[in-house]
């Protein structure tokens, strides 16, 4: 049984027990979340796609932990013209494990 669920503007394929990581949620560690923002629900080959979500479906995960990602470096410039920056950022994450696919 998989569901995808749509957070933080992007999509995941989850699975009872799955541990990922996702755009900051604002919930402390040990909280339990909701996402009833779920496109499909496969359930033993029977596939469910929502229009755009599928009505009554819920996904319940626990918050683990937050974290900073790897450093990248933005780097702007225009050449001939002595114009440079370079700026660092890490995105924020929460990391989180997938307990139940409610249908």
């Amino acid at each position: 049984m998989y569901a995808i669920i749509q957070t933080g503007g992007k999509q995941y394929r989850v699975q009872e027990g799955d541990v990922l990581e996702v755009e900051k949620l604002n919930a402390e560690p040990n909280d339990v979340v909701e996402f009833n923002e779920v496109l499909a629900v496969s359930k033993d080959d029977n596939l469910q796609i929502g229009s755009p979500y599928v009505e009554g479906a819920k996904v319940q995960a626990r918050v683990l932990e937050h974290g900073k990602g790897k450093k990248i470096i933005v780097f702007k410039y225009k050449p001939k013209k002595n114009y440079r920056r370079k700026k660092g950022h890490r995105q924020l994450f929460t990391r989180i494990e997938i307990q139940k696919i409610l249908v």
